[in-house]
């Protein structure tokens, strides 16, 4: 292990295919597990510094090390396991272990935390992990999930919440997003896991549609949450408490560099039954308001509006007029408004003269964005952004703004 250890560090700036293919040049060194290593390194530098800190961890599978949780979502989910848990002390079983960054998280909140892999190389890599982290409070376990075999795992060890991070790779790699296509499936097991504890906490694919998840996994969703950092949607979070019937509300989170957050909660039944204020005047110093990813994906289109004051550009263009005083701060992008006129041949033409350099964005007007951009004629670059959007009360119009 040493010897493996100290070759890491020695070729971290390394190309890992001339490694591969030199490899009989050191006999005693698995090169595959080194290059695992090496490239799973560089995927954690900035995303768990912690870890990348630390050339004495081992990693197996370098797709474990790009598909594991930040350190701030990590940190995000353990934060709503101690809430979950209403403050209390509490053990937690994650079943899909992987590489352990969930896990090492959790155990900075739980007083006890089950790590369950599925996969022995990674099972193994993470005994040693966790010593090397000084993690004293982890049980380990090495087994398949399914119905079969979901007491005997949990029994024992009595959680308060389980945790599951099902795998979205079908065959071949293939990316998937549906809750049966994923591995284990949570379809399958909610009820066998239920009589074993009250509370699950699940991940899903980003791309998951959030109605349709929880209209499967039945009464018990109790929260939704659509995590954003970094202008991605990073992780779709559901609370499923087994003693729920009250339906569910959804949180959308942006989460920032120092661990804090932003968030807006709302109920589907609030944005079902509301209607947003709809803008009807625009001029220059408005402020032009883009949600950001964990806001589009929640689906809080309409009640955002009502929360905040800001007004809806259109029906069906999720973009809002504000004012200074309304602006969610860190829950999307915020442009000042310098120009705003109907779109049309005149109007692309002297926006394009005057900003020849710009990023440029199309909604909801009969042209995407690249169209757009090539009959304004202008490239990328600058610190001004030009919008093609619909406004219900004008129609199509030309947005010069630029980024607060």
């Amino acid at each position: 292990m040493e010897k493996l250890i100290g070759f890491v560090q020695e070729h971290m700036e390394d190309n890992t295919t001339r490694l591969v293919l030199d490899r009989a040049k050191w006999p005693d060194i698995d090169i595959q597990m080194a290059v695992n290593c090496i490239e799973s390194r560089r995927k954690l530098k900035g995303k768990v510094q912690k870890w990348y800190n630390k050339p004495e961890l081992i990693f197996p599978a370098k797709l474990s090390a790009e598909q594991c949780s930040s350190d701030a979502t990590a940190s995000y989910k353990a934060a709503m396991a101690g809430r979950i848990a209403e403050g209390q002390p509490f053990r937690l079983a994650d079943l899909t272990g992987g590489l352990g960054v969930d896990t090492w998280n959790f155990a900075d909140r739980a007083s006890e935390v089950l790590y369950n892999e599925m996969q022995t190389p990674l099972y193994e890599a993470a005994i040693h992990n966790f010593k090397v982290l000084g993690c004293r409070n982890i049980q380990f376990s090495n087994k398949q999930i399914d119905n079969s075999n979901i007491s005997g795992i949990l029994s024992g060890f009595k959680p308060d919440i389980v945790y599951m991070d099902p795998a979205r790779r079908g065959e071949g790699g293939k990316k998937v997003f549906l809750i049966e296509d994923c591995t284990p499936d949570v379809l399958t097991l909610k009820d066998e896991i239920f009589r074993e504890t009250r509370h699950i906490l699940l991940k899903l694919s980003p791309m998951a549609d959030i109605s349709m998840a929880c209209e499967r996994l039945g009464a018990s969703c109790r929260e939704v949450h659509a995590v954003g950092a970094a202008g991605e949607c990073k992780e779709l979070l559901i609370w499923m408490d087994r003693e729920w019937s009250g339906g569910y509300s959804v949180t959308a989170a942006e989460l920032n560099a120092d661990g804090t957050h932003q968030s807006i909660i709302f109920t589907p039944e609030e944005e079902k039954t509301t209607n947003a204020a709809i803008c009807g005047e625009i001029k220059a110093g408005d402020f032009l308001f883009e949600p950001g990813k964990a806001l589009m994906k929640s689906g809080a289109f309409n009640i955002i509006s009502v929360k905040t004051g800001m007004k809806k550009l259109g029906t069906s263009t999720h973009y809002y007029i504000a004012d200074s005083g309304s602006i969610p701060n860190g829950m999307g992008k915020t442009y000042r408004i310098e120009r705003c006129e109907e779109l049309n041949k005149r109007s692309l033409k002297s926006i394009g003269q005057q900003y020849p350099k710009a990023e440029v964005t199309a909604r909801n007007i009969p042209m995407d964005t690249d169209t757009l951009r090539k009959k304004l004629g202008v490239t990328s670059g600058g610190d001004t952004h030009i919008f093609g959007l619909r406004s219900d009360s004008k129609g199509p119009l030309i947005i010069v703004a630029s980024r607060l």
